[in-house]
């Protein structure tokens, strides 16, 4: 299954241009958080997790789900994580150059969470004509494409995954 991408609209590629909504709709991909959960898992105050997460209501990358009761009876609204990031190209250079400084911002916070002996990095350098480099980032692309699309298994550990390809100067 080869996803299917479509420009993002300038509000999509504004909100995904925050390192920390990205950390939240990859902590909502799996499972549905509240707002205060976020915020604690984030190291965050609530208020301003509610605000990025209203962002991302917003636009279509969270979706309320029924509200619940806390532990202490209060009413709380989990959050979860439509999918649709993976499904949006960036529209014009400047939203990829903005969206891309805010993947690598939340992939550096979320690396800094890591024991180092949990992080398996590879650094590699190719010279490759330009057709290759397409070839190669359409079989990248594909075999991430293959893999995100087997059911969740809820007993499996999540694994994440940053990849860059950019010109070697």
């Amino acid at each position: 299954m080869v996803r299917k991408q479509r420009p993002s609209t300038e509000a999509e590629a504004a909100a995904l241009a925050s390192g920390i909504r990205l950390r939240i709709i990859r902590l909502t991909s799996f499972e549905a958080m509240t707002n205060q959960e976020l915020a604690q898992r984030l190291g965050r105050d609530p208020a301003t997790t509610l605000h990025h997460v209203r962002r991302l209501v917003d636009t279509g990358f969270l979706v309320p789900l029924p509200p619940r009761r806390g532990t202490r009876g209060a009413k709380e609204i989990p959050y979860r994580s439509t999918g649709l990031s993976w499904h949006l190209s960036n529209h014009s250079a400047a939203a990829a150059a903005a969206v891309g400084e805010a993947m690598l911002e939340a992939f550096l916070a979320e690396l800094a969470e890591a024991e180092p002996a949990e992080v398996d990095a590879s650094r590699l350098v190719l010279q490759l004509a330009p057709a290759e480099v397409t070839e190669f980032t359409r079989r990248i692309t594909e075999l991430l494409d293959e893999f995100r699309s087997l059911p969740p298994d809820p007993a499996a550990a999540r694994t994440a995954v940053y990849l860059s390809i950019y010109p070697s100067r």
